[in-house]
């Protein structure tokens, strides 16, 4: 069986400031000593007025009605990386789609429900 193709987009501060400048700076990806990866079913976001705050995390079943919801990673971002990533999701979504097919949500969850 295959792999599915991998593509790996890079947003940083010298991307998005390449603007002002002539040539497109050369990035380098590395993993800081800490770096890690974790699977995430949750996704809370606040904002203010200077960053956006992404905390990631698992739903799992709670005891009783209802689920809990264990945050393992969170992290800030410019109003211009938060916007910048929101291109980045929706053509990579758009793209997912167009290879594999519509991805459908619980009704629920509409564009103005509950999304955790």
């Amino acid at each position: 069986m295959r792999k599915p193709r991998e593509t790996c987009y890079a947003l940083s501060g010298a991307y998005i400031m390449s603007d002002f400048n002539d040539q497109q700076p050369e990035i380098r990806i590395q993993n800081s000593e800490d770096y890690r990866e974790g699977y995430a079913n949750s996704v809370q976001i606040r904002m203010s007025v200077w960053d956006f705050f992404l905390a990631f995390g698992r739903a799992i079943p709670g005891e009783g009605p209802g689920i809990d919801l264990l945050n393992f990673q969170g992290v800030y971002l410019s109003p211009q990386q938060a916007k910048a990533l929101s291109h980045m999701l929706t053509q990579n979504v758009a793209n997912y789609e167009q290879t594999f097919g519509e991805i459908k949500l619980d009704p629920q969850f509409a564009p103005n429900g509950p999304i955790h």
